[in-house]
């Protein structure tokens, strides 16, 4: 046992749940429904990932804000902002022309004896004023993730502060060494909640390939395809940017599979965090900036969901017999692109999103309830995307953050 045990721990991460992912897939083939006795496995996974993120964001912010100069921070910060907006807006035009080209939903009709009641879109107003919390401990107990960010990133300017100051220079270095040690204390924690990973993963796809089996994959065959190959044109595109960039793309995916795998398998960006972050520190890029711009990503930065929302509302304008037109197409970028940030945090955001942009456009809700019966299978490629979009946009600004300091 205590050979099979040291194979385990020194077994690749990567081949793990590669292998719990194919496993898992078989078992749920095989025993069907009864799968489903495997799901608190899998959600021991989710809790343990969801118990890190706040630990993983607060100290790994507070930390990363004292080891770069303010200024640089607030110029990452603007590039982060700037590259989110940007792909987003590319996701949906690649969704869009690929959804165009296979035309799902042509020739289909519509019951429109089905409804769905998609939860309440908040708007980005809200979403903005959430940044600020005005209460620390809510912010904490609500997983209010923007309001997390910002109080890391307050909390960690104050202490720089307190460092920079003669008067004050003792007890600031004494507040950072423990912010410091808590960090390191989190990525400890991080470690072994990795080696449980392939397990929770080998339960949550057992239990979804059980429970949802191949029906509805034939059901709506044609939307999941067109959404498949749209992430794969979105991947593609992210692989020439880093080209572009001077960035090694097979370097960056023998890092990001681990989390890839994992976002696809457990449809969390956010669950997936520590992950994420973990590959950021494997890729060798700087804390202050992944610290900030991979939590941010997770609630924010949404290219599959973007990708998701064209090809949702391609094929609802199909199914009626009326394809976009030009002016639609570019009503579907503006308004997808905000919604993209505007459902930030809400559960089933994917629906929120699809639902907000149907409305805008006319389209008829009841194809949103058919769209949600392959909402488990389209969230995963979705998902997947998201976080790599996520780590491919840290890789390329901290690739220009490198050429500043060269410069």
């Amino acid at each position: 046992m205590k050979k099979i045990w040291k194979g385990y721990l020194d077994a690749s991460l990567i081949l793990k749940v590669t292998i719990a992912l194919v496993i898992g897939a078989a078992v749920g083939f095989i025993f069907g429904e009864q799968a489903s006795v495997l799901t608190p496995l899998g959600d021991l996974l989710m809790n343990l990932l969801n118990f890190l993120i706040l630990p993983l964001i607060l100290f790994t912010l507070i930390v990363g804000v004292n080891q770069t100069k303010l200024n640089s921070l607030g110029r990452m910060g603007g590039k982060v902002f700037l590259y989110y907006a940007a792909t987003s807006a590319l996701a949906i035009i690649v969704g869009l022309t690929v959804a165009s080209l296979f035309s799902p939903g042509t020739g289909m009709t519509l019951d429109t004896s089905e409804t769905f009641e998609a939860p309440e879109n908040p708007g980005i107003v809200s979403v903005l004023l959430s940044i600020v919390p005005s209460n620390i401990v809510t912010a904490f107990s609500d997983f209010n993730l923007l309001g997390i960010i910002f109080t890391a990133i307050v909390f960690g300017i104050a202490i720089s502060y307190l460092r920079s100051n003669k008067d004050t220079q003792a007890l600031g270095e004494q507040v950072y060494s423990v912010a410091n040690g808590l960090n390191e204390a989190t990525m400890f924690i991080v470690r072994g909640v990795l080696q449980y990973v392939p397990i929770g993963v080998f339960a949550i796809v057992a239990n979804t390939v059980g429970t949802q089996g191949t029906g509805i994959l034939v059901e709506l065959w044609n939307v999941v395809m067109v959404l498949y190959v749209g992430i794969a044109v979105q991947i593609s595109l992210y692989i020439l940017v880093m080209v572009l960039f001077k960035i090694s793309p097979a370097a960056f995916f023998k890092e990001a599979r681990t989390p890839m795998l994992t976002a696809f398998a457990t449809q969390s960006s956010s669950g997936t965090l520590p992950l994420t972050l973990n590959a950021a520190k494997n890729l060798g890029l700087s804390k202050s900036l992944y610290g900030f711009s991979l939590p941010l990503g997770a609630t924010i930065n949404m290219d599959g969901a973007a990708i998701r929302i064209a090809v949702s509302a391609v094929f609802a304008a199909n199914v009626v017999g009326e394809p976009l037109g030009f002016s639609e197409m570019l009503m579907v970028v503006l308004v997808g692109t905000l919604a993209s940030i505007g459902t930030a945090g809400v559960p089933g955001a994917g629906i929120v999103m699809i639902a907000t942009v149907f409305a805008q456009l006319g389209l008829p809700m009841e194809a949103v309830a058919l769209l949600a019966a392959i909402d488990v299978l389209v969230g995963m490629g979705a998902t997947m995307l998201n976080v790599t979009g996520d780590l491919v946009g840290s890789n390329v600004i901290n690739k220009t953050e490198e050429k500043k300091k060269v410069a």
